[in-house]
């Protein structure tokens, strides 16, 4: 059993672990002496006898990941992401009935060839009882633990299949286990090829550690164990015999479909009834799994020695061999599977379970079989999902079904790119980038109470800060990128999480982090006090005008929309320094604020247009650069009045795509035009009719079809549309500003802090009426159009 330290990680520790406070642990990491190059996959054993029944606790960490294994089953997975400077360490309660047992840990460490987001020091081990009376029995580096560099496991790189576009991969090699090759039964501490662990470094306590030599820097996990539960294996959408290995370009014809073998291979996946291939065929299954899904396959095999087993996962299906359209996701006629899997290859043995180390992501299944001289029988088919134990708490109705409809796939995207951290995509990179973090966050705010992973990508985006006093556009990521836009939004994050959480202590230990980050910003100013693009990739949107989605004059010149961006989050960090207790530091940033408004206004204000350019030349216009600059609430009314008539109205701006069109939608917020936001609602409106089952990327053609960023409308059901939004630090104060535009009712429950937020509002004759429930001791006020209402008590009528 995992459990979970939270938040102080000493409370209730007995005196006999103070060790834990010291800079060094005394158990050490271990490692495999021939396990060091990596790839590999190595396994560590610890055999031991207790003489009553008793619970041990212990702390285990590995380098880079582990399957902990108690005599023979497995009990947890770690090690929680993280980077060198905050590598995490799980805990388990182990309960031990009298007798023998044995501990087993699998660790794989494949360094170049693995995900991005998996960064390393060296691969190895480390476990260490709590109590220092178990250290003998169990920890590394004194107990006498043996290793063995496992056999049977390859990696194949993951090669980009899509050379016309964007197509990064970052999620790691695909496997190959060889079952002629695997010690079966390793998980159970069985096999010869034992030998004993090599001792290297003591465990050195990160939170007071001093120096940092290349070790890991050890914390406390800080999330829950990800969700390891049991999940449809989905449905047979075509079975075939296909004539070659490389099925690439065979096209899935309902033609070539063996119905007399659908039922047999339904049954293994609804009723886990065993099905024979027989010797020397191919077959080709397509499985639906009916919706998005991250999650572990195994199978179990009999029999089939010199058989090939493909498991491959697909988001989608492609329209032809070239891969660059894939027409509605529920369709697979004369489509054509390109995934990312791996491969099994049994030994002939008797149930033998193959299983990947790490899990795969997709709606679709291809399943591969090409038996050789012996028949093979699979005898069970299981999926567990994983993700982050992320569930909707809050609820939502209106009066237009669509807005409902869509809810579980925003939903959906949001829990497949939470994991443990946040992730632009599960299918291709799983890295966690800031700028979708920052949507991310918002939603997540809005579905549950649970604040763990917010907190940890707001650390983690921290403790990245190179010496320029940036943040790295993604992290944990072992290869640096910078986006300078991202760091701004890592600092709107910080502020949302200000208002949205109470725990300004959180927030007060990362200012200096905040300000590093403006004083880059303000370093970067030309002689007429604009900032020069920064040195890095200035992404802001996948608008299809912007060469790969940086604004004009974004790479080299002064872009305007990046300019807008300064001065906007300028604003926030202002407010932030008041609720810090800093009002010079606050007037400071406000002051910046101001002098780069005015500047914009000079310099890239068209009068005639009534709008703000892009580029010094006045030869571009977005919806971003208006966004910005209304968001910024540092345009005069007369200004502002022409801007946000010029955004609504002008049709020669370049749109906002899914991801900034949360900015768009905020800037509707605050103008009252909910029915602007309505009607750019239709892109996800239709998202159910092309087959979606989470939302996409960017408007079609889209690279990754589950994308979180997407789910940002959820956000403003809450904030938009029944207006529901906290006003001061902690959500101590609320304000309730209903938006119904063409609705006539509207109805949610909002989680909070304290406990939960109720509007309910419907339009009648004579105007809005409603209720508002707030959780005792929070204060609020109703906004309908210029008037203010003080919503007196826990529930308030109008």
């Amino acid at each position: 059993m995992r459990t979970l330290i939270d938040r102080d990680p000493y409370a209730d520790r007995p005196e006999n672990a103070a060790w834990y406070l010291r800079g060094s642990w005394p158990c050490a990491w271990i490692d495999c002496p021939d396990a060091q190059l990596s790839p590999s996959v190595s396994a560590y054993r610890r055999r031991f006898v207790v003489d009553q029944d008793t619970t041990i606790r212990v702390h285990v960490s590995a380098d880079e990941r582990y399957e902990l294994f108690l005599d023979g089953v497995r009990i947890g997975r770690g090690s929680e992401r993280g980077e060198p400077r905050t590598w995490f360490f799980e805990t388990y309660d182990l309960a031990l009935q009298s007798g023998p047992h044995v501990l087993v840990a699998l660790v794989w460490a494949i360094g170049h060839a693995g995900p991005y987001a998996q960064m390393s020091v060296y691969p190895g081990f480390l476990l260490a009882p709590q109590d220092q009376a178990h250290f003998a029995l169990l920890g590394t580096g004194v107990a006498q633990w043996e290793a063995w560099r496992l056999p049977g496991y390859r990696f194949v790189d993951v090669a980009p299949r899509r050379p016309d576009t964007f197509s990064f991969f970052g999620v790691g090699a695909n496997v190959i286990i060889d079952g002629h090759e695997l010690p079966w039964g390793f998980e159970q501490g069985e096999g010869d090829g034992w030998t004993a662990a090599r001792v290297r470094d003591p465990g050195y306590n990160g939170a007071t550690r001093a120096e940092y030599p290349p070790a890991h820097m050890l914390q406390p996990a800080t999330l829950p164990p990800m969700l390891d539960q049991a999940c449809s294996p989905g449905s047979i959408r075509l079975v075939t015999q296909p004539p070659v290995d490389d099925l690439s370009e065979v096209a899935l014809r309902a033609a070539d479909h063996l119905a007399d073998e659908q039922a047999g291979w339904s049954a293994l996946l609804a009723e886990q009834q065993a099905f024979t291939v027989e010797a020397h065929t191919r077959r080709r299954l397509i499985i639906d799994l009916g919706r998005y899904t991250c999650a572990y396959p195994e199978l179990v095999i009999s029999g089939g020695d010199g058989s090939t087993l493909r498991w491959s996962w697909a988001e989608a299906l492609y329209r032809e061999p070239g891969l660059k359209t894939k027409g509605n996701r529920s369709d697979i006629e004369g489509k054509y599977f390109a995934g990312l899997g791996d491969t099994f290859l049994p030994d002939g043995g008797q149930r033998r379970v193959f299983r990947p180390l790490w899990w795969g992501c997709g709606r679709y299944v291809e399943l591969f079989v090409s038996t050789a001289a012996e028949a093979l029988t699979i005898e069970v088919v299981t999926l567990s999902e994983t993700r982050y134990p992320l569930e909707m708490e809050s609820t939502f109705a209106a009066s237009d079904a669509r807005m409902e409809q869509i809810v579980p796939i925003m939903v959906r995207a949001l829990q497949m790119c939470a994991h443990e951290s946040y992730m632009d995509c599960p299918y291709y990179e799983q890295l966690m980038y800031a700028g979708d973090t920052r949507l991310e966050v918002l939603t997540t705010y809005v579905i549950t109470r649970d604040d763990r992973l917010p907190r940890k990508a707001l650390h983690m985006f921290d403790v990245s800060r190179l010496p320029s006093g940036l943040t790295q556009s993604r992290y944990p990521s072992r290869v640096s990128q910078i986006i300078p836009p991202f760091s701004l939004w890592w600092v709107a994050m910080l502020y949302d999480y200000s208002l949205w959480r109470d725990d300004l202590d959180f927030v007060r230990a990362m200012m200096p982090g905040v300000r590093g980050v403006l004083d880059r910003f303000y370093h970067y100013r030309n002689a007429d006090g604009l900032v020069q693009a920064p040195p890095g990739w200035n992404f802001t949107d996948w608008a299809p005008e912007w060469g790969a989605g940086v604004p004009p004059d974004g790479e080299l010149g002064v872009s305007g929309v990046i300019n807008w961006h300064v001065a906007f989050v300028l604003t926030l960090v202002a407010r932030m320094e008041s609720w810090m207790g800093e009002p010079e530091l606050a007037a400071r940033a406000q002051a910046r604020a101001q002098a780069l408004a005015a500047q914009l206004v000079h310099r890239f204000w068209d009068e005639q247009r009534g709008l703000f350019a892009d580029d010094l030349q006045h030869q571009h216009y977005s919806e971003h650069m208006q966004c910005l600059a209304l968001l910024s609430g540092l345009l005069d009314p007369d200004r502002q009045r022409r801007v946000a008539e010029g955004l609504l109205s002008a049709s020669d701006l370049t749109r906002t795509t899914i991801y900034f069109s949360h900015y768009l939608f905020e800037t509707y917020a605050l103008l009252g035009r909910i029915d602007a936001f309505l009607a750019r609602m239709e892109l996800w409106f239709g998202l159910p009719a092309l087959g979606f089952t989470t939302t996409p990327e960017q408007p079609e053609p889209s690279r990754s079809d589950c994308h979180a960023w997407g789910s940002h409308p959820l956000y403003h059901y809450y904030a938009t549309v029944l207006g529901i939004r906290p006003t001061s630090p902690g959500f101590a104060t609320v304000e309730v500003r209903p938006q119904l535009g063409s609705l006539t009712y509207a109805r949610g429950t909002l989680v909070h802090p304290q406990g939960e937020i109720t509007v309910n509002v419907r339009m009648e004759q004579d105007g809005l009426h409603g209720r508002i429930s707030l959780p005792a001791g929070v204060q609020g006020q109703l906004m309908i159009g210029q008037h203010v209402y003080t919503i007196e008590g826990s529930s308030y009528e109008f």
